[in-house]
Formats: structure tokens, C-alpha cells, sequence
């Protein structure tokens, strides 16, 4: 494993590397999905945690697909196209997400979009963006395009595969919201080790960085968080608490949650871009209506979201879009107080959620010590100011970034979930948004007859922590079918439920109950049970359903699909002695689950159309490859064209080539060129490699002659160096009488390499400027290598030897005197010091030379001959003068 080590401050952030499992493939990632943004963060060894920066190089990157003809598009590219072909690039898809094609959002996203055209997906009763009969793409494909690009962005960054994630949705995202990011992410080919809320990113994030500040007493610390789409509010309490596996450990706990779906930026840019419409048909440059242009209006937005920026920091400004309609120019001045009137209803909606989230911690602004601003549109003052209102304190807190927070949060709990890192713990215990509860219908006897009636049991109750399993016993002993359901909704207002979607989440019919009862009237009955679990992701599961008994497993349990036409049934085990061969493995509900907000047909697209999805996101991936390598295939031929053309006419390409030479190379040039205009540009990628393979090869001796010129001077240079250093240790007295170290052979072999090497350079030299510049040189710079290499080597074995001290000889003991001079003893030392001779010898290490050629660095070892304890020492140091200052 990896140990990451987080502490209090930032710039101490430091990777322990305990045990690498995979080198190649241990980074991991988080994609912070906002509505309009996302920030994808990574860890991998050397890097605890990190932003990975776009193509652009950008911290952040808008979640923006254009999908026009053979082109795929993401982030600013795909908004630079959202200007002139609105109706290509798709964005703010969350608000879809998970929605019955008659759902409020669904008319509420066509009136921002108009240019966009949604139809019903007949088999899932979903939406599906539809430019023609062959381009229709849901919200969870568009989706999942997008978490495949924020995967190579992460990839890029990393320099390495990444396939393992965790992912930030909002905390009001119900179980069908997140299981259709969960699809889009497997899509992808993301493995989702955790869908966290973005708000317990948040909070994880800001008790990460202040662990030693967190102790047993509790601390409430509201997070208001207010981005493009939503706001959320949330009350989180940090204490530590003691744990059986590793002791004391600090703990962030969800206490309460507000939210207002629709309170955002983005509301705000539109009020400002239906306010330019205004202005600019009010001075009647067209007779035509500008909100009926979806070009024009396009602009207007892009110009809003500008001018809201802006006057979050300026009284006024001067709103302008050239052309925008009829090649006419519009120009306004627009102020914040302006500004602040067309949204005056958004702005009284600000402490709602502040006030939600105390109703449900069932707690009081007196028990909150601080409350500080996430998302981006906190920074507009007077949400701020209405804000701080609300609240009743002194300031607001700004000590977090309000853009990166949740993606540094998500990325840490990445660390903590893979196999690959190790970091501290910090407990992190979620809370359940919308209860849910089981609903079935039982038989009773009353006054002697039998009555039906309907029974509702809570499961997992409002703000109740997750992960959590919960059983759950039935009495029945016949087959039966009970309801998944959402709990009490009261605390949503009207809109919401609308947006919400149907309250039943599936129905689950038992059979084979009765016939295993009747065929064992005698043995116990304990009841039935079926085992729930809310996992880490907020995703409700059904484990098992079990016989609480000794009896034959249950024929089989399925779900009622009638919508679909369509059944799907499991069996499950019980306890017999026999095997039975329709025993499978208990489903997951995110296998089978069937969420009515989202549609009776999420379940067909799960089963029937899990592979197609995929094989359909990867052929435009494919083809997107494919694209990439044409266009890097053309801009290397387009570079080497001019390049070359270039070079001819440079005086050191000049003086290597023959005019006959020359002349060829530059009609082959131009012919290319001319190909180019002509063809070059919709040929295909095997034509524009093959030209490019035919001129390198052309070329390929006149660029051999230059570089070979290019490196003579600096190789030759550290070859004579060697030479010296070489000759130099050599004639060095390494040796005494006493102590012998090298062999008369092994410097005999040494002498025999220096004279070879140093006759071979000259005669080599002396026949290369013999030669004309247009030949192929005599002189290589390979072959300078080598001999370097041969000293280098020989150097080097003598001084490993050198390096290896020998065992002192013993010394026959004298009788120790008395020693009542200091001084005389330390002279004696300082005497004997000064005879051992210094000298230097080489070892080895890479550096590079002029070339760029991995060669030897001048690194000498000061060596003293003295005692083998003293030859044992040594101590290394550069040689960044001539060898004789060292003399």
C-alpha cells in the first residue's frame, strides 16, 4: 500500500510510499460533477493530491458536449461551438438526469434550451436529445462521454491509467439521480468506488486539512454552498471518537441538510440574458426579436455570465456582443443594483436552505460556530449580504477554496477506498435525505372475520447514517408482494415532489412461500426475512430474502414489471440438505431495482441495453482516436514540410548537400506541398503517413551530416577530458611500498586503452577533415561513445577495487604512558595528518552533454592513503575546474 499522510496545512502535504502494488496503474481520480462544471482532482505516488489541469491548462472544465456530423467535442472547445451551433452542444445535463419524460425539469430544461429538440424514449419513458433519427443520445450517454474525457484528462495529468473514481453528487439526488450517474460511469468504463454528496466532500475536505484542531468536544460548522444549479446548506459536527481498530480517530458526522434545487448562478445569467434581450430590442436595430435567434440568444448568455462576474466586483459595466443579430452590435450598461433587482426573488430565497437544515438537525443558529461559503455564487455580494443577515453572525467563512473543496475532499476518500494508498482515517458518517419504508398487506382476524390490512414500516428514517443494513421480518405464510417506497415527504415543498417523481421505488412479489409452508407444516416458523442495505453511495440494495428456517429455498422472488413486459425472478437459498440447482447468488437492487421517478424502463435499459450503451459511447471514442492520430499524422507532415523547406536554405544544411542533392529534395518538397493544397487535406491517414515516411527517408542523410557536425564539438570535448582524467589518475602515486593496491597488469591495461583511445581520435579527426562535409563522415559520434565508454569502464574497475579497504595488520601492543601534554598530542596529530597524501580518482555518474548525449559527469572521490579505516572514508565532490587546481 501507499501511505498518504495529510496534515494540518497544505504546503506539508507529503506521500509515504509503504508498498506499491502496481506502479504502472495505482493513481486514482474524482470528478467533482457540478451542473455546469467539473473539477477533476488525482492522487497517485509523488502526488498526494493534485487538480488535474485541462487541455487549456484550467483548474476547471464546463461539462459541454458537441456533437456535430463526424466531430465530438468537450469543455471549452465544445462551448467555443455552442456560440454559432447552439443546437450541437449539450449541457447542463444533470437537471435531467433520471427524469420521466413528463417531468416538470424536463419543461423547464426545453425553455432554457429551446434549440434543442427532446423526445420520449418509448422504451424507458425517458427523455432522449434527438437532431435526427441516427442522433439521438440520452443524458446518461451524454453523461457518461463526459466522465470518459474528465478519465484522460486525469490519465493525461497522471501520466498513467486511471479507472478507479470517486464522484460527487448532490446530497438531493434521489435513488434514481444516482443510479443513472452510476450507468453513465460504467459507460465509461469508470469503476465508482463511492458516489459521495458534495457537501460531505466538502466537509471531509475541510477536516482533513485541520485534524489536530478537532478533538472530542463537538464542533457544528454549517457549510452553505451555492453553485450554478443548486444551494445547498449543511450542518456537519467534527468530533473524535474511539474505535476498536484504531483508536481515537477524528469523525465528521451529516447533522442536518437544506437545499433549494433551482437557487443557483445559472438562474441569475438567464435573468441577466432575458434583461440584454430587453435592451437590445428596445433599441430597434432589427425589427426581428432577438429572443427568437437561439445564435443570438446564445451570445446573450455567454455575455450574462460575463456581466455577473463582473458586477460581483464593479458598481457597473458595459455589456457588448458584436453582431449579435443581423450583423448588428449591441451595447448596454448594465449595474449591479440592476442587477440585484432582477433577481430580488432569488435572493429572498437564500436562507431557506439555512433554515431547513437546522429544522432537520433539530438544532439553533446559537449552536452553529461558523458558517462558510462553498460554490461559486457565493461570491456574489448580495447573497452574501442577505446571508449573513440570516445567520446573525459577526463574518462569514471564506477559509475554504469555494471552487476545489469537493473535489479535494472526493479525492482523499479515493486514497482511503483503493487498495493501492493508505491514509489516516477520518470517519465519515452520511445521512439519509428521503426515508424510505416497506409497505405490504397482511390478513388479521377482527370480531371473528379476516381483514386486510395495510401495514407501513420505516426502513431507514429521515437523516438516519449510512452505510447501514437493515432486516426485516415478514410473518407471512403464503406468497405475498410488499412495496419499496419513499418515506414522509411533508418537508418538500410542492415543486420539489413534482420534480421528485413517484414515490414507489419497486414492488417485490414472493412466491413459492405457501407450498414450502404446506409441504412442512411441522418445523418452526421464524418468519421470513429480507435483508436491506443503503450502501456508501446513498443507493439502496436488497441483499437477500431469506426463510428464517430449515426449509426448501423459496421457488423464486421477483419484481412486479408489468410496465415493462418483461419478468425477472431469482431464487434464494434456504437450508436444505440438497443441492438445488436453480440456486443463484442473492441480485443486488441496483441490478434490479426499478425507480418510477426515474421510469418503469430503467430496468430494460440495466438488462437489455447494458452492452449496447457501451459499445456505442466506445465506437465514437474510437472514432475519436482515430481523428486525433489523422491530425497529429497532418501536423507532422504540414511541420516537416516547412521545417525542411526552411533548413535548405540554412548555411549548415547548405554545406552537407550537393546542388544535385539540393535540387531533389526541394522539387520533392514543393510536390508535396502542392499535394497538400490540393488532396493532402481530406486524404486519409495512410497517404499522410506514407508521404512523410517517403520524405524523412529522403532526407535522412542530409539530417545524419548535420547532427553529426552538431555533436563533434561537445563529444569530442568530453572524450579529451576523459583522456586527461584518465592519464591523470594514472600517473597518480596510488600506490606505496607498504600497500600495494592495483596490479602492474591492471595498470598496464589502463596504459593500453588511454594510447589506443587517443590514437584512434587523432587519426580519425585527421581523416574526417580530409573528407568532404557531402560525404557520409568518417567520424561518428556513436564510436566516440564507445571509447568514452571503454575508459569509463576501465576507470571505474579500478576504482571499485580502490574503494574495497583491506584489513589493517596488527600492531604489536606497547605499554601506554603517560601523557601530560595536550598540546604535544595534538600537534603529533595534526604532524601525522598532514603526511597522508590526498588523491583523486574517478567514479560514475550520467550527466549530458552539448549534444544531449547521456555521458560522464567530471564527479572525483578525495581519497586518502592512510589507514584501511581512513581509506574507507570518502568524501564526493564536482570538479568544476581544470584538473590541475586539485593538484
Amino acid at each position: 500500500s501507499i501511505s498518504l499522510n495529510i496534515p494540518v496545512t497544505l504546503h506539508n502535504l507529503i506521500c509515504y510510499v509503504i508498498i506499491m502494488y502496481n506502479s504502472a496503474s495505482v493513481a486514482v481520480m474524482s470528478v467533482d460533477l457540478g451542473s455546469e462544471w467539473m473539477k477533476v482532482a488525482i492522487v497517485k505516488p509523488g502526488v498526494p493530491m493534485e487538480i488535474a489541469l485541462n487541455k487549456e491548462s484550467r483548474r476547471k472544465t464546463p461539462i459541454a458536449v458537441c456533437l456535430k456530423e463526424n466531430e465530438r467535442l468537450f469543455g471549452d472547445s465544445a462551448l467555443g461551438v455552442s456560440v454559432k451551433n447552439p443546437k450541437f452542444v449539450y449541457r447542463h445535463l444533470q437537471s435531467l438526469l433520471g427524469k420521466k419524460h413528463d417531468n416538470p425539469q424536463v419543461a423547464v430544461y426545453q425553455k432554457r434550451f429551446p434549440e434543442h429538440h427532446l423526445v420520449t424514449d418509448e422504451s424507458r419513458g425517458t427523455v432522449l436529445f434527438s437532431n435526427s433519427e441516427e442522433m439521438q443520445y440520452s443524458p446518461e450517454e451524454l453523461l457518461g462521454m463526459v466522465l470518459n474525457y474528465s478519465r484522460g484528462l486525469a490519465q493525461d495529468f497522471a501520466e498513467q491509467p486511471i479507472k478507479d473514481a470517486v464522484i460527487t453528487v448532490p446530497v438531493f439526488f434521489n435513488q434514481a439521480e444516482r443510479r443513472a450517474v452510476l450507468q453513465a460511469a460504467q459507460m465509461a468504463s469508470v469503476k465508482v468506488l463511492q458516489l459521495i454528496n458534495d457537501n460531505t466532500a466538502v466537509a471531509l475536505n475541510y477536516g482533513v486539512f485541520r485534524r489536530k484542531d478537532i478533538n472530542s468536544t463537538a464542533q457544528n460548522i454549517m457549510f452553505y454552498d451555492m453553485g450554478s444549479g443548486s444551494t445547498t446548506a449543511t450542518i456537519v459536527t467534527y468530533q473524535t471518537v474511539k474505535t476498536e481498530e484504531s483508536g481515537s480517530q477524528p469523525q465528521l458526522q451529516i447533522r442536518g441538510v437544506g437545499f433549494d434545487r433551482s437557487l443557483g448562478g445559472f438562474e441569475m445569467e438567464l435573468r441577466l440574458q432575458d434583461h440584454l434581450a430587453k435592451l437590445f430590442n428596445e433599441q430597434k436595430k432589427t425589427k426581428k426579436d432577438v429572443r427568437e435567434n437561439h445564435r443570438a440568444m446564445a451570445k446573450l448568455l455567454k455575455e450574462a455570465q460575463r456581466l455577473k462576474t463582473v458586477l460581483s466586483a464593479n458598481a457597473e459595466f458595459m455589456a457588448q456582443v458584436e453582431g449579435l443579430l443581423d450583423d448588428m452590435d449591441f451595447k448596454a450598461k448594465v449595474t449591479r443594483v440592476e442587477f440585484e433587482t432582477l433577481c430580488a426573488d432569488l435572493f429572498e430565497r437564500v436562507p431557506g436552505p439555512v433554515q431547513d437544515a437546522l429544522s432537520s438537525a433539530e438544532m439553533s443558529l446559537d449552536e452553529i460556530e461558523q458558517v462558510i461559503l462553498v460554490g461559486g455564487s457565493t461570491r456574489v455580494p448580495k447573497v452574501q449580504e442577505v446571508l449573513l443577515k440570516a445567520v446573525g453572525k459577526e463574518e462569514l467563512g471564506k477559509n475554504l477554496n469555494a471552487d476545489e473543496a469537493a473535489a479535494m475532499g472526493a479525492v482523499y476518500q479515493a486514497a482511503a477506498l483503493s487498495k493501492a494508498f493508505k491514509v489516516q482515517p477520518f470517519l465519515v458518517r452520511e445521512a439519509t435525505v428521503f426515508p424510505i419504508q416497506v409497505e405490504f398487506t397482511s390478513e388479521m382476524e377482527e370480531d371473528g372475520s379476516r381483514i386486510l390490512k395495510h401495514n407501513k414500516h420505516i426502513l431507514f428514517q429521515r437523516m438516519a447514517p449510512y452505510p447501514q443494513s437493515k432486516v426485516f421480518t415478514f410473518n407471512h405464510t403464503d406468497d405475498f408482494a410488499f412495496n419499496i417506497n419513499y418515506g414522509d415527504l411533508s418537508f418538500l415543498g410542492q415543486e420539489d415532489l413534482s420534480v421528485f417523481g413517484s414515490l414507489n421505488l419497486t414492488t417485490v412479489q414472493l412466491s413459492g412461500v405457501g407450498s414450502s409452508f404446506q409441504k412442512h407444516t411441522d418445523a418452526e416458523y421464524k418468519g421470513i426475512n429480507a435483508s436491506f442495505n443503503m450502501n456508501e453511495s446513498g443507493v439502496l440494495l436488497l441483499d437477500r430474502v431469506t426463510l428464517n428456517q430449515s426449509l426448501p429455498c423459496l421457488n423464486s422472488v421477483s419484481f412486479d414489471l408489468s410496465e415493462l413486459g418483461n419478468t425477472i425472478s431469482n431464487l434464494f437459498g434456504g437450508g436444505s440438505s440438497e443441492p438445488n440447482t436453480n440456486v443463484t447468488e442473492p441480485v443486488q437492487l441496483f441490478d434490479r431495482l426499478i425507480d418510477r421517478g426515474l421510469s418503469p424502463g430503467y430496468l430494460q435499459i440495466r438488462c437489455n441495453n447494458v452492452c449496447f450503451l457501451p459499445v456505442r459511447l466506445q465506437d465514437l471514442t474510437d472514432r475519436d482516436l482515430k481523428k486525433q492520430e489523422r491530425e497529429k499524422t497532418l501536423n507532422s507532415l504540414e511541420a516537416f514540410l516547412f521545417d525542411t523547406q526552411d533548413k535548405m536554405y540554412q548555411e549548415e544544411y547548405q554545406a552537407v548537400v550537393l546542388e544535385e542533392e539540393k535540387e531533389t529534395i526541394l522539387a520533392k518538397l514543393s510536390q508535396v506541398s502542392t499535394w497538400m493544397d490540393e488532396d493532402g487535406y481530406s486524404a486519409s491517414t495512410k497517404e499522410l503517413r506514407e508521404k512523410l515516411r517517403y520524405l524523412r527517408k529522403l532526407c535522412r542523410d542530409m539530417f545524419f551530416r548535420v547532427e553529426e557536425r552538431r555533436k563533434w564539438p561537445g563529444h569530442l570535448a568530453t572524450l579529451e577530458s576523459m583522456l586527461n582524467r584518465s592519464s591523470f589518475f594514472l600517473s597518480s602515486k596510488l600506490v606505496s611500498e607498504d600497500d600495494r593496491i592495483f596490479t602492474d597488469v591492471e595498470l598496464k591495461t589502463l596504459e593500453k586503452v588511454i594510447n589506443e583511445t587517443s590514437t584512434w581520435k587523432n587519426n580519425t579527426v585527421a581523416e574526417q577533415e580530409k573528407s568532404s562535409p557531402t560525404e557520409q563522415p568518417v567520424l561518428l559520434s556513436k564510436d566516440i561513445e564507445s571509447k568514452w565508454a571503454l575508459l569509463d569502464r576501465e576507470v571505474n574497475y579500478l576504482l571499485n577495487k580502490a574503494a574495497k579497504p583491506k584489513a589493517a595488520k596488527p600492531k604489536t601492543a606497547k605499554a601506554a604512558k603517560p601523557n601530560n601534554n595536550s598540546t604535544t598530542e595534538r600537534s603529533s596529530s595534526k604532524a601525522n595528518s598532514s603526511k597522508m597524501e590526498e588523491k583523486v580518482i574517478l567514479p560514475k555518474e550520467e550527466t549530458k552533454d552539448e549534444g544531449g548525449k547521456v555521458g560522464k559527469t567530471n564527479t572525483f572521490l578525495l581519497w586518502n592513503i592512510g589507514t584501511a579505516h581512513q581509506r574507507a572514508h570518502w568524501t564526493e565532490h564536482r570538479l568544476t575546474q581544470p584538473i590541475t587546481a586539485y593538484r
